[in-house]
């Protein structure tokens, strides 16, 4: 009899220890064979077959993938150094000139001075374009020390400071219709523009990419959700049709039971993502389909009818050498990621490529440094950015709803933007679904319900009853993303529909007038 001590791949080399999982034995035994030169032999054969149970992560292994970087961090620079970085970071750092000069003039102006608003309004919301940069910059130095999802979950709240300190100060101001417009405008930015822009330079690299097509559906769900809560109120209001005497209070009553309910649900999608289901978000899952590159650039299409000339060439002449041209000039199939089969088969080559080490440019305290200090400096800027917004848009010259639900929005998500558009062009697309659809999530989900809730305690009449148009084009947008992702890939032109839509709606936003169905926005003091 023979015995097989573990699992040999066809070539016959052994499988390194480090790559054997937890085996199952199962034994076999082989017919009877009728050897010529001796006696019969039986062949027992065991198999070793992974256990099921290595297959699903432990409670150690969830949290070692959300701490561990993807790539190996390199040794932290020091305090001059990260200063240096800082100043260097970007060439939007060039507007920071703007932040004490929109403050001088916010002091400066005076009062009665015909277009003193818009000053302030356009060097404020310049000031905090480089804010938000460097907000992002920030957030991707601590992000690099920990896992992609993690690190996904920073981008996205991170990201979403700029849209949250806005509503904050324009809620206690009692500029409620540019909290509801803001927050709308950021989802949209988001789900449209960001994700469009995120398909679009991705697929300029590559013909197709994929990304986690069941994380993916699961997020479209939870839009969905968030979605339906904004349009009940909506309903309730054109179904009571001025039957209920008491229908502002109870709008009121019924947006904040629902905040309190969405806000479970985001603790309970938080739980799903860095507990319980961290590998669906994971890069490396088995759930994401491969990225294909193009496969010709133009120099090989060149190339292919050469080769193919010179092959008629020597087929004409009956010359052996037209084997030659037929393996040199084979296409061989161009995609970045293993497949599944490789994974299962162990056919990872002779050699693994060194990894790459990720230099950081500013150590950890200088990180969380310069978060806190960009901070107070949008905090301090979006309250000179909000108190302009009325006196700018009684000129006429631009309405509060464009302000709100296109402006705003692109200064909250200059940091997601850069940071989205960037790894993916990188065929990092899961991290980038991670920060752009994940942002939106948070808006909705977290973001929404809590300045809801927060309104609740300042007693200040904000509802979920948002403008119908505002709500009607969020549905339409939510479900024209999730028709995109449905299949788990993406292309250049999907983004570019993406992008056309967020136009199309930004050109309507510039004419439509804002209206309060509710009547109670008018009412906060």
């Amino acid at each position: 009899m023979t015995s097989y001590e573990g699992p040999k791949p066809d070539n016959g080399d052994v499988v390194p220890q480090e790559v054997q999982k937890p085996m199952q034995v199962e034994s076999s035994t082989t017919p009877s064979i009728l050897n010529k030169d001796g006696p019969t032999i039986r062949k027992r054969t065991t198999i070793l077959v992974p256990s099921a149970s290595s297959k699903r992560p432990t409670s150690n292994s969830r949290g070692t993938i959300l701490m561990t970087p993807e790539r190996k961090v390199g040794k932290a620079p020091g305090f001059f150094s990260s200063i240096r970085s800082i100043v260097l970071a970007s060439w939007l750092n060039v507007l920071l000139v703007f932040i004490p000069v929109s403050w001088a003039l916010h002091f400066a102006l005076q009062e009665n001075m015909k277009n003193r608003d818009t000053i302030i309004f356009v060097t404020s919301f310049l000031a905090i374009i480089p804010l938000a940069k460097l907000l992002a910059f920030a957030t991707e130095e601590l992000s690099m020390r920990v896992g992609q999802t993690l690190a996904g979950l920073m981008n996205a709240t991170l990201g979403n400071a700029v849209e949250l300190i806005v509503a904050i100060i324009a809620l206690t101001k009692c500029e409620l219709r540019i909290v509801q417009a803001s927050l709308v405008g950021s989802i949209l930015s988001n789900l449209l523009l960001v994700l469009g822009m995120c398909f679009f330079a991705g697929g300029l690299k590559y013909s197709q990419q994929g990304f986690g097509a069941s994380a993916t559906q699961l997020n479209s769900s939870l839009l969905t959700i968030s979605v339906i809560a904004v349009l009940l109120p909506a309903a309730y209001h054109f179904s009571a049709n001025g039957s209920d005497v008491n229908e502002g209070a109870h709008i009121l009553a019924l947006s904040r039971g629902a905040a309190i309910i969405l806000l479970f649900i985001y603790g309970g999608y938080l739980f799903f993502q860095l507990y319980s289901h961290t590998e669906l978000y994971d890069d490396a899952s088995l759930d994401i389909s491969k990225s294909t590159a193009y496969a010709r650039s133009p120099n090989e299409t060149l190339q292919k009818f050469k080769s193919h000339f010179q092959l008629k060439r020597e087929l004409q002449k009956g010359d052996g050498n037209a084997a030659d041209v037929v393996r040199t000039t084979s296409p061989t199939p161009v995609t970045t990621r293993t497949s599944e089969n490789d994974i299962e088969s162990g056919n990872h080559g002779t050699e693994e490529e060194e990894e790459e080490e990720e230099s950081p440019q500013m150590n950890i305290w200088t990180s969380l440094g310069l978060l806190a200090v960009v901070t107070v400096f949008v905090a301090v800027t979006a309250e000179w950015l909000v108190d302009s917004i009325d006196g700018m848009t009684n000129t006429g010259g631009i309405s509060k709803e464009f302000v709100g639900i296109i402006l705003l929005p692109i200064v909250g998500n200059a940091a997601e933007h850069v940071t989205a558009v960037t790894v993916s062009v990188k065929d990092k697309l899961t991290l980038s679904l991670g920060v752009a659809v994940g942002s939106s999530i948070q808006i909705a989900l977290f973001v929404v319900p809590f300045i809801v809730t927060l309104a609740w305690i300042l007693e200040k009449p904000l509802t979920l009853l948002f403008d119908p148009y505002e709500s009607v084009t969020l549905f339409l947008a939510v479900l024209t993303v999730n028709y995109v992702v449905q299949d788990g890939k993406s292309n250049w032109l999907e983004g570019f529909i993406l992008m056309c839509l967020y136009v199309i709606l930004g050109v309507t936003f510039w004419f439509y007038p804002a209206s309060d169905p509710s009547g109670l926005l008018n009412k906060c003091q």
